[in-house]
This record gives C-alpha cells, sequence and structure tokens, in this order.
C-alpha cells in the first residue's frame, strides 16, 4: 500500500476521509454546523414525480366561464383566491412555515425573524422539537428570545387579524418535559387559544431522517448538561463538539389512535396534528391518523429538512414527497407536505396531487436570511403570484381546485 495507490470510480476521497476520522466522517462537515442547511440535494432530483409532473391548461374553461358571470367581466389571474384552511388555521395561501427545530441555524435571529414575517404574511407557523428541552421555555431564563415561548410570543406579537397561528411539535423528549401541558396553560399563550390559531402536532418522523430522532451538534459543555435527556456522542475529533441525538418514537396503529384520542381530549382548544416521515406505509399511516381526528397530517417527504443528519440518510433514505403524494391518493382529510418548496409551481403540483398546503423550511431559512424583516414576505409574494397565475392557466379561480387532471407526467397514457 503506498499513499499514491488510485481506485478509478470510486469515492476515493470519502473513503480515505473515513481511514482518517472514523464515525464523525457519517455526517457533513460538523464546521458548517450552525452555517449550513441541511437535507436533500435541493436541486432537480433525478427520477422526481414533481419535477417530471408539468401544469397543462385545458380549451375548454367552465370554471371560468362560471367566474366570468359571477364578476361580469373577463377574469383574471388576479382573481384568484388563495385563502385556504391550513389543518384548521385560517392562512392568506395554501402555505405554512414548517418546524424550525433546536438546531443552532434556525434559532434566535434567524428563527425568530422568520416568525414575525409568517405572522405578518398570515401564514402557520410551526415551532419544531426540542427547542425548550435546549433552550427553555422562557419564562425565567436569560435568553428568552431562543426560547419557545420567545419564538411563540414573537409570532402573538406580529399577527394578522384573523390568520394563521402556531403549531407546537413535540418529539418524545419533548414530551418528557410536557411541552404541550405548559403551551397550553401559559396565559402569553392565551391570544392564540381564544381565536382558535393553536395546534398541537405529534411528531412520528421527519423527511430528512426518517427512522432516527433530532440531532444537533453542541459543544461538550452543553452536551454535559443535556446528558440525562438525551443520549450524546463524542464521535468528532477533538471531543470539544458531540453530537446529541433524540429518540424516535415508538409507534403501531393502536400507539398513534391512542396518542391522538389523548390530544383531542386533554387539549379540546387545540387542533391535532400528526408529522410523518416518508416511510413506505405512509398512507396506512395516515389514514390511521385521520381515522382517530387529526386535523391535518403532515407529510415530510425525503427532500425535506434543514437540520443535522448523517448523509446516508441525505442521499439515500424515505420516499420522495411525488412518491408519497401518489400512495396516498385519494383521502378524507386535511394532507401538508413539505419538500423543496420555495417557489409556485412545486406548490401547485403538490396542491394537484392531493396537498392542501404546503411547508417552507430551507427556503424561509434563507430568505429570513437574505433580508431579516423582509426577505420571507417577499418570497412568499412571489410564490403567491406564481399560484394565482398557475391556478387561473387552467382555468380555475381557488387554489383548492386544482386536481390531478391539471398535470401530466411522461407515464401517464
Amino acid at each position: 500500500m503506498t499513499d499514491g495507490l488510485r481506485a478509478e470510480g470510486f469515492p476515493e476521497s470519502d473513503v480515505r476521509a473515513r481511514a482518517r476520522f472514523g464515525a464523525m466522517c457519517a455526517f457533513p462537515d460538523p464546521g458548517c454546523y450552525g452555517q449550513a442547511l441541511f437535507g436533500a440535494d435541493p436541486g432537480r432530483a433525478p427520477g422526481d414525480l414533481l419535477d417530471e409532473l408539468r401544469l397543462v391548461p385545458p380549451a375548454f374553461v367552465p370554471h371560468r366561464l362560471a367566474k366570468l358571470v359571477e364578476l361580469g367581466r373577463e377574469p383574471g389571474y388576479w382573481d384568484v383566491d388563495l385563502d385556504t384552511d391550513v389543518g384548521g388555521l385560517r392562512s392568506t395561501l395554501p402555505v405554512y412555515l414548517s418546524g424550525f427545530g433546536s438546531t443552532r441555524v434556525a434559532s434566535v435571529d434567524l428563527g425568530l425573524a422568520a416568525s414575525r414575517q409568517a405572522a405578518r404574511l398570515g401564514i402557520p407557523m410551526v415551532v419544531g422539537e426540542n427547542v425548550m428541552p435546549v433552550d427553555g421555555y422562557g419564562r425565567i431564563e436569560d435568553d428568552t428570545e431562543r426560547s419557545l415561548l420567545g419564538r411563540i410570543s414573537a409570532y402573538i406579537a406580529h399577527a394578522l387579524d384573523g390568520y394563521g397561528g402556531v403549531v407546537v411539535q413535540q418529539s418524545t423528549e419533548d414530551a418528557d418535559a410536557e411541552v404541550w401541558n405548559l403551551v397550553y396553560s401559559d396565559p402569553n399563550v392565551r391570544p392564540l387559544l381564544e381565536t382558535g390559531r393553536l395546534a398541537f402536532e405529534l411528531k412520528v418522523g421527519q423527511g430528512a431522517k426518517p427512522g432516527l430522532g433530532g440531532m444537533t451538534l453542541l459543544d461538550a459543555a452543553a452536551g454535559a448538561r443535556l446528558a440525562g435527556a438525551y443520549t450524546i456522542d463524542p464521535i468528532f475529533a477533538g471531543g470539544r463538539t458531540v453530537l446529541r441525538s433524540g429518540t424516535p418514537g415508538t409507534f403501531t396503529e393502536e400507539i398513534l389512535r391512542q396518542q391522538i384520542r389523548l390530544m383531542r381530549n386533554n387539549y379540546p382548544r387545540a387542533r391535532t396534528w400528526v408529522k410523518l416521515p416518508p416511510t413506505r406505509d405512509v398512507r396506512a399511516a395516515a389514514m390511521v391518523a385521520w381515522e382517530a381526528g387529526a386535523d391535518a397530517v403532515t407529510v415530510d417527504g425525503a427532500e425535506g429538512g434543514t437540520g443535522w443528519a448523517p448523509v446516508a440518510f441525505l442521499r439515500h433514505v424515505g420516499l420522495p414527497l411525488g412518491e408519497c403524494l401518489r400512495r396516498i391518493g385519494e383521502h378524507p382529510s386535511c394532507l401538508l407536505v413539505s419538500g423543496r418548496m420555495w417557489e409556485g409551481t412545486r406548490v401547485a403540483k403538490s396542491l394537484a396531487l392531493g396537498a392542501n398546503a404546503a411547508g417552507l423550511g430551507r427556503a424561509a431559512l434563507l430568505a429570513a436570511s437574505a433580508d431579516p424583516e423582509n426577505g420571507l414576505v417577499n418570497l412568499v409574494e412571489c410564490l403567491a403570484l406564481e399560484l394565482r397565475m398557475l391556478t387561473s392557466a387552467v382555468g380555475k379561480y381557488h387554489v383548492g381546485e386544482l386536481s390531478t387532471e391539471d398535470v401530466w407526467s411522461h407515464e401517464k397514457p
């Protein structure tokens, strides 16, 4: 063996890195943590059903005729109605802010900027897992803005009357910390409860790492502080950075049913959401959740996620969102989806395949980073314009009317 040994057509540099540094190479470069958004390749993915679909307008447009009669004039794209019920929360368009958890890149400045702008836009915001166990609840902590209550309060302060809402996600570790109990009983959250704009989301899994719990990198001191609540693994060279891992939770059909029943009984004034990973049995899991009374099921495609995940999962684990939508097919209730959403066409195609709304994750953080005051607002306004144009082009005047007749793929006869 010599240093000059080469292996043509083989990931030689990856192998050499693993030979030198071991298990830490299963993850992205830890030096990027807190400054990079992770998840599957945000570009066009080969074989992605949503990318391959085309929206196809018809020649005959009876919906447009009905709109013409209603308005007494020829309708245009500006007449398309985007108002949408998103899991029991009224939204100005079929979009919501996906859950940002406790990862460093989404905390404090960017997380709060996105919260404020989502509130101004009148779209719901999900607060992701592990925020309270890692950053505190926010009543007595010094860093209240970083806390769970800090994110909720930022949204409430800028909320658009009658629109939006806050969805608080709970993982296994959040349940141990009684996150939902604290939020539901907090007087600071009463404005949301009194206006029907609070929801709780049970996390079954996520797109970036289906089958695994939440993961973040911490300094050794923070890892020692959280060792009682999480698994702390010092796999990174030097020992100054550790991997904090949560558990994925254990679910069967009956466990999921009982969890939803408990949510509905214990928090009757809050909406009930369930977040599913892109699993092979995604339809069966969604149907169980809806039949048990969930107001919304969120499906996170393999493209989804902003947080820390093993490279193998980002590249090779989980179904693409388009395949999840194909497998779910017709369904009785509200379906929310996320995964590489940033512009109108992907959202429109998802709606045509049965989704009710789409979540903005990495795109929202990037927009807030580009302009902390108006970046997300500008991004969503552009997306809304595209949605109106695309919906009008297929002869319809409410985004909820988009359906499979409006899309084509080369696989169709």
